[in-house]
């Protein structure tokens, strides 16, 4: 085995790596590490030197990792998982704090959480900075490999190694923009199915809640129109005749804008409950702790505006 002289190493190299690794792309790689893109690439080269190998390599639409950079993938997250709690300790101090939390939320949640989260950030973190992500289908490999620090989802069951907890509870309503003919008298079910409807999905297939109860019925709706973010549906229902049956707090968001009516639902959809998700490894590091109840709060807060 080669001998490897640690002097030589800069443990920046190894941030600048993951960051590289995990992004793909050194624009993106770059602004996640706060620095110019022309500095990301030198890193980019120090570390092909330093490993002797591309790391990025040319592929369909962008650069893709090497054999090598797969390889180095799960040490290098132990590495710096483990440096960090080490740095950390018990003397964690949110005032002082830098550097930037990660979480993956869908922008339906992001729309009714974020504000309060960000305004505890203000308070107790200023010097913290938030970056939200869609988790897409892997959010929980994201909690594993250590890329995200937690997520907040509908989660019907987690993977071993995750943990959860609940953080609010949500109902279901139909909006619908204002003036809209449907508007005229009481929406009963058949009137809701002869409707056509807007839903928001990330990946564009699959069915929403409403229509796995319409299914259990032996009903149908339409589904005219599937859109990948709630603020585009949103914009699109004030301006046609769809509508669309979302959570009661992003319907209270969509209030604001006075464009639309809020109504119950034609069926029994019942509640769902929101939970906040982070990995094991996680569980005791003061830094994480201190995330989770900040998030808590913030779910609190936002709870304690829509009942005021």
């Amino acid at each position: 085995m080669r001998e490897v002289d640690l002097r030589r190493l800069d443990l920046n190299l190894l941030v600048a790596l993951e960051a590289l690794l995990d992004e793909k792309n050194v624009t993106r790689a770059a602004q996640r590490l706060g620095m110019s893109q022309p500095a990301a690439s030198r890193a980019l080269g120090r570390l092909r030197a330093l490993f002797s190998d591309a790391l990025l390599v040319d592929g369909p639409g962008g650069y893709v990792l090497s054999a090598r950079a797969e390889e180095l993938r799960p040490a290098l997250r132990r590495i710096l998982a483990g440096v960090s709690e080490m740095l950390e300790g018990n003397a964690f101090d949110p005032a002082t704090t830098t550097g930037r939390i990660r979480l993956l939320m869908q922008d339906l949640q992001a729309a009714v959480l974020a504000p309060h989260l960000l305004a505890r950030l203000a308070r107790e973190a200023p010097s913290l900075d938030l970056d939200i992500v869609a988790p897409g289908t892997n959010g929980f490999e994201a909690l594993e490999h250590g890329t995200a620090d937690a997520m907040v989802a509908l989660i019907d069951d987690a993977p071993v190694g995750i943990q959860r907890r609940r953080l609010y509870d949500e109902q279901l309503v139909t909006i619908m923009r204002a003036h809209h003919p449907a508007l005229a008298g009481k929406l009963t079910l058949d009137r809701f199915l002869a409707l056509e409807h807007i839903v928001v999905s990330v990946t564009g297939i699959g069915a929403a809640p409403v229509d796995e109860v319409l299914a259990r019925m032996g009903r149908t709706r339409r589904v005219k129109l599937r859109v990948p973010n709630f603020f585009a549906a949103v914009e699109i229902a004030a301006r046609s005749d769809l509508v669309m049956t979302l959570p009661a707090s992003l319907a209270r968001v969509a209030a604001d804008m006075r464009r639309f009516v809020s109504l119950p639902p034609a069926l029994d959809l019942g509640r769902f409950t929101m939970s906040l998700a982070w990995h094991a490894r996680q569980q005791d590091a003061p830094r994480h702790i201190w995330l989770r109840r900040m998030i808590v709060a913030a779910a609190a807060d936002m709870s304690e505006e829509a009942a005021s």
